[in-house]
């Protein structure tokens, strides 16, 4: 019998966990899927663990782990997917914002032959219009930068093994599993979805962190903002041209304007410009080094008791 692994990165969920294994475990003994859940604890500072380890006693079908320190959703990810044993994967969220009656059709999909299943929002469910404009300017960003529509895609994805053996195969430590899993190709289908409301918690997503979030995935994933310096001087050729017509033309005319006002507003334009320009090349020598020191994605601090294996940095299985 085949078995689905369902990956829960959790960042200071407490309230959220023995809900989650309950209504998960309830739904797939319910449509006769063998599972097991994974929930990775994020560094979290509010017992999270303490609650994964809890269910983990009360039901062998869940286990966990626990980061050393906050290390980010994508490293919880991919420790989910390394850690993970089934024959298919599913990563959601923990605070079951990704609905769980989605999962039968995901899993009957992927039964039919489908390699990957995306979650598509059909709506995004109640939300602040802070969060609703902040949210919708990252999805603009990042679809411009790695060419694919990000409005409607989500995290929530049903893997084969194949496709998860392929992403834990990247050697890279900048992940970004939504695009990576799109790049990755293989047959997919899609199942449409309403994210639902908390019934625990806040958010932990900010305007700023989004933000953070779109810059780190898009130089992660992308060389178009390289691009984007060549564009800026191209601009700035192209309007210092235009500029020096104009002052030549004043000139023959007689009329030409007294004073350093060009001269400050061109610098300051070709100044702006080197500055950002600077900006973005920086940030992409720091993803380089970054990537060179070869650190591990996360460290795992502990694991529950019915995971078998040792910790080296971050995960070994034996």
């Amino acid at each position: 019998m085949a078995l689905l692994s369902i990956v829960l990165p959790a960042y200071n969920e407490k309230q959220n966990i023995a809900n989650t294994a309950d209504v998960l475990s309830k739904l797939l003994s319910e449509n006769e899927i063998d599972y097991e859940m994974v929930f990775i604890s994020d560094g979290s500072r509010d017992g999270t663990y303490e609650e994964i380890v809890k269910a983990s006693e009360e039901n062998p079908r869940i286990k966990g782990a626990e980061f050393s320190r906050n290390f980010g959703k994508e490293a919880g990810i991919f420790a989910g997917l390394e850690l993970a044993t089934g024959d298919a994967v599913i990563v959601m969220d923990c605070d079951l914002q990704h609905p769980p009656s989605a999962i039968p059709e995901m899993w009957r999909l992927w039964q039919n032959g489908a390699e990957v299943v995306e979650g598509i929002k059909s709506s995004r469910g109640r939300e602040s219009l802070g969060y609703k404009l902040s949210a919708g300017l990252f999805y603009k960003i990042m679809s411009k930068l790695i060419k694919m529509d990000m409005s409607a895609s989500s995290d929530f994805k049903l893997l084969d093994r194949k496709v998860v053996d392929v992403l834990l195969a990247l050697p890279e430590r900048n992940t970004f599993f939504r695009a990576l899993s799109f790049w990755a190709g293989f047959r997919t289908e899609s199942v449409p979805y309403e994210v639902q409301e908390r019934q625990f918690g806040e958010s932990k997503w900010s305007f700023w962190s989004l933000m953070k979030y779109a810059v780190s995935n898009a130089t992660s994933f992308s060389t178009l903002p390289l691009q984007l310096v060549t564009v800026m001087g191209l601009v700035s050729i192209l309007f210092s041209v235009v500029l020096a017509i104009q002052t030549m033309v004043r000139f023959l005319m007689g009329n030409s304007v007294e004073g350093f006002t060009t001269v400050i507003l061109l610098i300051l334009i070709i100044g702006g410009f080197l500055m950002l320009s600077l900006g973005i090349i920086g940030h992409y020598i720091a993803r380089i080094y970054e990537e060179v020191k070869g650190r591990p994605k996360y460290i795992i601090s502990r694991v529950t008791d019915n995971i078998q294996g040792e910790i080296i940095g971050s995960w070994r299985k034996k």
